[in-house]
């Protein structure tokens, strides 16, 4: 993928999760008891109304502007990155979700009570056993995920470094091999 289409596939499916992002949250806040959990999809999926003033789990809550800081940062990073080494499309829509993720929780740090850098983010989706989330923790675990699972099977975040990497190492190869025919 070129630089542009891989810029353009994070910025695309960024905006979009993160739009459905705030979108399900404004309905949470509108349709929701405060912490009062809604059969859903019966024990499967229930849904609880809740504001997280910290980052995963509630932890860090003292320290709401570290963690909108941090969120920041991970988006400079994510766009950074992309513009450096990302061409594979399999990259591209990891970032995408990680990205679109972390703006749709900077948003609501940014923008909701108490105020700015300590807004507390809206969570309002409960699995058994597992702590509330929403839709942008969905699009940062599924990305970060892939990310792993894209490292673990060894595809390149620019594919055509790792087939020149490999033409070079096939030169170096057919190089010891002919000094070794050499030496005979």
């Amino acid at each position: 993928m070129s630089r542009r289409a891989v810029l353009a596939t994070i910025a695309a499916l960024a905006l979009v999760l993160a739009v459905i992002d705030q979108v399900t949250k404004n309905w949470a806040v509108a349709n929701l008891p405060l912490l009062e959990p809604q059969p859903f999809l019966g024990e499967v999926l229930q849904l609880t109304l809740l504001y997280n003033s910290g980052a995963a789990w509630g932890m860090g809550s003292e320290i709401t502007p570290v963690v909108t800081c941090l969120q920041i940062a991970i988006v400079l990073g994510v766009i950074v990155f992309a513009v450096r080494a990302v061409r594979s499309p399999w990259y591209a829509l990891a970032l995408g979700l990680v990205m679109g993720g972390a703006l749709g929780n900077i948003h609501d740090r940014l923008l909701r009570a108490p105020s700015p850098f300590h807004g507390e983010v809206v969570d309002f989706l409960e699995l058994p056993r597992w702590p509330v989330f929403n839709v942008a923790d969905m699009g940062v675990v599924a990305g970060a995920l892939l990310i792993v699972l894209l490292g673990l099977l060894g595809v390149a975040a620019d594919p055509a470094e790792g087939e020149e990497q490999a033409a070079q190492e096939g030169e170096e190869r057919a190089v010891d091999e002919g000094a070794e025919e050499d030496g005979r």
